[in-house]
């Protein structure tokens, strides 16, 4: 399911127009993206938890040469699923 397909799913559920519905989803993932740029996490009870988490510095290999590569530690974006979440995918 893509983002358009997400926001006419909602439409169908809630009974609102696509158009009524678009900036509402822009906002919220807006917002989560501002919330996690700031270092904050974001729960919504039920569904799950997106967070930052601190990737370590580590070294890699270049397949071509063989040659290591030092990667820089680094930032990067998580989502840890709730129980209610886990349970209705089972």
């Amino acid at each position: 399911m893509n983002k358009s397909e997400f926001i006419s799913a909602i439409g169908n559920r809630t009974l609102k127009r696509d158009a009524d519905i678009k900036p509402i989803i822009d906002a919220a993932l807006t917002i989560i993206a501002e919330q996690m740029k700031a270092g904050e996490s974001i729960t919504l009870p039920g569904f799950g938890t997106f967070e930052v988490r601190e990737r370590a510095a580590t070294t890699a290999r270049n397949p071509r040469t063989g040659e290591e590569v030092a990667v820089p530690e680094k930032k990067v974006p998580a989502f840890r699923a709730a129980k209610a979440l886990k349970d209705a995918v089972k």
